[in-house]
């Protein structure tokens, strides 16, 4: 291999690499910009074959530094020896990274010959392949380019606009960059500096906004952390103790406020396996009018649920729709189940929840039930949370140990309270349960992998944000003009080349 084409290849992998630098836990946004920025630079007057190489290369490395910690449940959790989890991990990631190879090739292919248009069309392609994602074989939406926004001025676009539109203003951002920097003799850096003024300026006017309403309602809420590893968690022999310590934090809890918080799949067993568990700690939590919230597996009809349920003086059962491919069911079951016990973890064959998304009810109070996954899905969460006046999400992110999976994963999660203008209860069992309110900064928080409960207070808000009134959809329609300038502008040129 040339000197030059090795250059391009570390080029490529290691401009995708430092993507995962602008999102949490390292929250250097800019790396978030500059590495979309080197990846416009890099497919610059390339052909076809070269965008899909310097594409899949750079999605080689943005999804191998970005989502490493799949290691961690396939070595840790799937019992796969070193080498076949690092086997697995890179196939997996190489396979991600074939979106972004189609999308260098798209790009390259069809690259318009004028400067400002290509600025749209490498935009567009950007958004439209973060959207792709959030769809394809069941929807992988993490790594969106708009979250690395959060907690900075940027980030007051987000109840306006949504993540994708967040993405759609730093690509856009990230373009502008790149060709500012292939201007000739030397690069000329006003357009890119204007731009970054527009959107941080934007950002902080929008961001001083109410988009909704304090309810002047506070609920009292405690959320139990366990930090129960999963071994001893689906260990039968471990059941009554974990029952019992349930029951105790109920019994101390109840009392103090109006709502208990569990985590998700809390319960190790199917809600119809000990109703006599449950009717004790439904019992408790009325003699004290209070509300317990938990995850626990449901099953009818023939199918399996991951649940989550409201006992006490709250009422509702939301069993989750956006499942997590080989966690809660096996892709190709026939051929993969029995393989390796990664494809054999425990309670990884639940059904789709089909009863449409059901909001809880504590003391009259709608809260939008979000089941660990389900909280990265932003259209969905919009669409299921307009009738809430706060969320709840449950988790147990102990699949991805110590690594970055849970702090993007709540990263994400402050983005939809954000987004909603709603304030969030995060409660996990190892990590990161947190209070978050409508700003989508965090209130309080309990250390990783530690026992303990968090208590505090929920102020419900009323109304809705634009993006919780129509989605996506202005964003995609937006993409979809940037892409139709961008081949228009490419007939164009070839009409009168």
């Amino acid at each position: 291999m040339s000197k030059p084409r090795i250059q391009l290849v570390v080029l490529s992998i290691g401009a995708g690499a430092i993507f995962s630098l602008g999102l949490s836990p390292f929250d250097i946004w800019p790396l978030a910009v500059l590495s979309v920025a080197a990846l416009a630079i890099l497919l610059r007057r390339r052909s076809p074959a070269e965008g899909l190489l310097i594409g899949w290369l750079y999605g080689v490395g943005f999804f191998g530094s970005g989502v490493s910690w799949v290691y961690v449940s396939i070595h840790v959790y799937g019992q796969a020896p070193p080498p076949l989890a690092s086997l697995l991990t890179i196939i997996f990631c190489g396979g991600l990274g074939l979106l972004s190879g189609l999308m260098g090739y798209l790009y390259a292919r069809f690259e318009p010959a004028n400067g400002r248009i290509q600025i749209l069309w490498f935009t567009g392609l950007w958004v439209l392949f973060e959207w792709i994602r959030s769809w394809l074989l069941t929807g992988f939406p993490w790594l969106y380019l708009g979250y690395a926004s959060l907690d900075t001025m940027i980030a007051g676009w987000a109840p306006l606009v949504g993540v994708f539109g967040v993405s759609l203003l730093l690509s856009g951002l990230a373009a502008i960059v790149a060709s500012d920097y292939s201007q000739r003799p030397l690069p000329r850096w006003w357009r890119s500096l204007a731009a970054l003024l527009v959107i941080l300026l934007g950002g902080e006017f929008l961001g001083g906004v109410d988009w909704t309403r304090d309810q002047n309602e506070s609920i009292s809420v405690a959320m139990f952390q366990p930090n129960i590893s999963l071994n001893e968690h689906w260990d039968r022999r471990n059941t009554q103790r974990i029952m019992e310590t349930y029951a105790s934090n109920a019994e101390a809890q109840s009392p103090l406020v109006d709502l208990i918080v569990w985590p998700e799949g809390a319960i190790p067993f199917f809600k119809d396996q000990a109703p006599n568990f449950l009717d004790s700690l439904d019992r408790i939590a009325k003699q004290n009018n209070a509300t317990i919230i938990t995850g626990l597996p449901t099953r009818s009809a023939g199918n399996r649920y991951n649940s989550i349920v409201a006992l006490g003086n709250g009422e509702g059962q939301y069993d989750k729709q956006k499942l997590v491919p080989f966690g809660e069911f096996v892709p190709l079951e026939s051929m993969l189940r029995g393989l390796i016990s990664f494809f054999d973890l425990p309670m990884s064959n639940f059904s789709r929840g089909d009863g449409g998304y059901q909001s809880l009810l504590i003391n009259d109070t709608p809260l939008a039930p979000m089941i660990c996954y389900e909280v990265v899905y932003p259209d969905f969460v919009a669409a299921g949370s307009r009738q809430a006046n706060a969320l709840i999400t449950i988790s147990n992110d102990a699949w991805f140990g110590s690594s970055i999976g849970p702090h993007q994963h709540f990263q994400m999660a402050r983005f939809r309270a954000l987004e909603m203008a709603k304030p969030l209860l995060r409660g996990t069992n190892n990590g990161i349960t947190a209070f978050i309110d409508h700003k989508g900064t965090v209130v309080s928080t309990l250390p990783q992998f530690e026992r303990g409960v968090l208590t505090g207070s929920l102020s419900t808000r009323a109304g809705l944000t634009p993006f919780a009134r129509v989605g996506s959809l202005p964003t995609l329609t937006l993409v979809a003009i940037l892409l139709f300038l961008g081949l228009i502008a490419r007939r164009d040129h070839l009409a009168t080349g």
